[in-house]
């Protein structure tokens, strides 16, 4: 999993931050949150307004800060996904 927080290093950013950290870290997961500051590189992302966290490399949200628990539940629902199809994957291997 690929956590990062696109923005210029705002007070905004620099929170966010901190919450996506604090997310990993209540999951246990063994994930660096890292930040894109290079406008350009951001706007690859389509992102016009910061901060805005993507996951995976997918932007999930744009322009607010979501709270620990906000990012939480999103990754929660990340590796619940990816659980579930890695189970349909080995299902179907298994049934052939």
């Amino acid at each position: 999993m690929k956590i990062e927080i696109l923005g210029a290093r705002c007070a905004q950013c620099n929170e966010l931050v901190q919450n996506a950290e604090g997310a990993v870290r209540e999951l246990g997961l063994e994930v660096r949150v890292t930040e894109v500051t290079d406008p350009r590189e951001i706007a690859k992302y389509g992102v016009m307004l910061t901060p805005a966290l993507a996951i995976d490399g997918a932007v999930v949200m744009v322009g607010r800060i979501l709270s620990v628990e906000g990012i939480r539940r999103m990754l929660e629902e990340r590796l619940r996904c990816a659980t579930e199809e890695e189970g349909a994957a080995g299902e179907g291997a298994a049934g052939e």
